[in-house]
């Protein structure tokens, strides 16, 4: 891509105007392969810990079984392969992207059902390495799908695209954790008292189903505009270009930035994502039903996600994306304290409609800027590897320590869990304002 010194400016036109570009085409497939990418991630990690809590698994064991969810921090290791190597057959028919996402979307299919099949009260090793499997898809999805984003608009649209993929993987995960419930919770049979493996198994089946409105939409949209990469002499030439490239490429725009912009993106989600591990586990510990959390998590999650994920969008185009940073990373640290206050109202119905209403709105305002300020930072010629690169950075540090998340509560319980993860939140604030502060990392110039 060829770097321009006209810098991104926030959108000028009517607000009605502005929110026409959710209806383009470009827009409507993003919220489709957006609910394919959000659908698999709840499956191992947070909807995972409610079935296993439900089965009798301990907190502790639960806790250190999400760093299944690592396979999201590394998938940077292999971003070089899904950006440059082609698919045998597959890639000469549909393209480079599109291949790569239906073959990642097939093995998230495989992995879901075969996580149906076994029950982790009588073993739980074959539900680990079915989790695995689906995380390792659903990590090669998000490398190819980004890339497929980044390449199917100009910067001026990058919001709105981010805005509508977001809103699909909002959906999503509620789908994938509040329809999960309820589905688990209609599967049950009557009479039967306590765990019921047939209800999951059921429940994880129709999953798996729900990834087939993503392979149609693989299948039936275009490439993104091919591009031309440069002769491969020999192995080594291969190697420079797939692997270090994009990493130069980076280094060599940001220069001594560039620890700032990695610093920021390690820390933004930090607050979401330590706590998110031990929700499901808070709800059945508070004693909330599957139909509860589910109802709740259904009709107030989903109106307050499709606002924060489209005001998000809108606000980034309208008063730029640095502003809506801040604003993001503040109500995520603040809504975990709320589940602070929660958590000592016992089972109080109110106020989980409440919480949740507020933790979904933070989370898409954040999650709507956050993707546009990560697609500002790519170049185009390495689209896939530079963002893997972020996004994987954005999940290291936090999987790695939501994995001590079941300790922490075992040892301080859930009051004193709440605040921690909202006092981590904190430096994101600082790094924030630090990055704003750098006109290149505000603007960024492609």
């Amino acid at each position: 891509m060829t770097i321009s010194n006209t810098p991104v400016l926030p959108d000028t036109r009517p607000w009605l105007t502005a929110f026409k570009v959710y209806l383009e085409p470009a827009s409507l497939r993003m919220l489709s392969l957006g609910f394919s990418a959000g659908l698999p991630l709840l499956l191992v990690l947070g909807t995972l810990s409610f079935w296993l809590r439900e089965a009798g698994i301990d907190r502790t064991t639960i806790g250190y079984l999400s760093w299944v969810g690592l396979a999201y921090a590394f998938k940077w290791v292999w971003a070089p392969l899904v950006d440059r190597m082609p698919i045998p057959v597959l890639t000469r028919v549909m393209g480079r992207r599109r291949s790569w996402l239906l073959l990642s979307q097939v093995a998230i299919m495989l992995g879901l059902v075969a996580m149906s099949f076994n029950d982790p009260q009588v073993a739980l090793l074959p539900v680990v390495w079915g989790a695995l499997a689906v995380a390792f898809g659903s990590a090669t999805q998000d490398i190819a799908l980004d890339a497929f984003r980044i390449e199917s608009a100009d910067m001026d649209r990058q919001a709105a695209l981010a805005a509508a993929y977001q809103t699909g993987y909002r959906l999503a995960m509620i789908w994938a954790g509040a329809g999960v419930l309820l589905l688990a919770a209609r599967a049950e049979v009557a009479d039967a008292v306590g765990y019921q493996h047939g209800a999951w198994h059921f429940a994880y089946l129709v999953m798996a189903a729900s990834m087939l409105p993503g392979v149609l939409t693989v299948l039936l949209s275009r490439e993104p505009l091919h591009r031309s990469l440069p002769p491969v002499k020999n192995a080594w030439d291969w190697l420079r270009g797939a692997l270090v490239a994009p990493f130069a490429d980076f280094v060599q725009r940001y220069r001594w930035q560039a620890v700032l912009i990695l610093a920021l993106i390690a820390t933004y989600r930090i607050s979401d994502v330590v706590m998110g591990i031990m929700a499901n586990p808070f709800y059945v510990d508070m004693g909330y039903s599957k139909d509860e959390v589910a109802t709740v998590t259904k009709v107030f999650g989903v109106i307050m996600t499709l606002v924060g994920a489209f005001v998000g969008g809108v606000l980034s185009m309208r008063l730029g994306v640095m502003r809506v940073l801040m604003l993001g990373a503040a109500l995520s640290a603040a809504s975990n304290l709320l589940f602070a206050v929660l958590s000592t109202r016992g089972h109080d119905l109110n106020g989980l409609i409440f919480v949740i209403s507020a933790d979904n709105l933070s989370s898409g305002i954040a999650s709507a800027a956050f993707i546009a300020y990560l697609s500002s930072l790519t170049n185009v010629n390495y689209s896939a590897t530079q963002y893997a690169l972020f996004s994987s950075m954005m999940l290291l540090l936090p999987k790695f320590l939501a994995g001590y998340s079941g300790r922490y509560v075992d040892t301080f319980g859930y009051v004193n869990f709440f605040v921690a993860t909202a006092l981590l939140g904190v430096p994101v604030l600082l790094l924030v304002w630090l990055a704003s502060r750098q006109k290149r990392l505000v603007l960024p110039e492609k």
